[in-house]
């Protein structure tokens, strides 16, 4: 009788703790979703992911000089009046393109965090 009566009281802990997880991610994803979104759908209209950008231009940490830095060295690298190609001339622009969106995505969950932190 006791063994079944603590076997209930642990069963409905583990209950209630499984609840509370699972709106606890519920409510993280809810957070990360808007951003996700945007950076799919970025990575949906340029056609290239932004892993992808980032190895195009070899940059690890989204900062607006050192992708500034990269484009212009590849860009004119890769220039045909210099024997480049122009393919790879337009991947690098399209990978510098992905960034900048990636960048503004970023700028826009920084203000939107800040509005929130003022609110409250």
């Amino acid at each position: 009788m006791i063994i079944v009566m603590g076997a209930q009281v642990v069963g409905r802990a583990f209950a209630r703790a499984l609840q509370q997880e699972y709106a606890a991610s519920q409510a993280a994803a809810r957070a990360r979703s808007s951003a996700g979104q945007q950076s799919a759908a970025a990575s949906s209209i340029s056609g290239m992911t932004l892993q992808e950008a980032q190895q195009i231009l070899n940059v690890s940490t989204l900062t607006p000089e050192e992708i500034q830095k990269n484009y212009e060295h590849l860009f004119k690298v890769n220039d045909k009046s210099v024997g480049g190609s122009f393919y790879l001339q337009s991947k690098v622009v399209r990978a510098k393109e992905r960034l900048d969106e990636e960048l503004s995505i970023q700028s826009q969950q920084q203000k939107q965090q800040s509005q929130q932190n003022t609110e409250t």
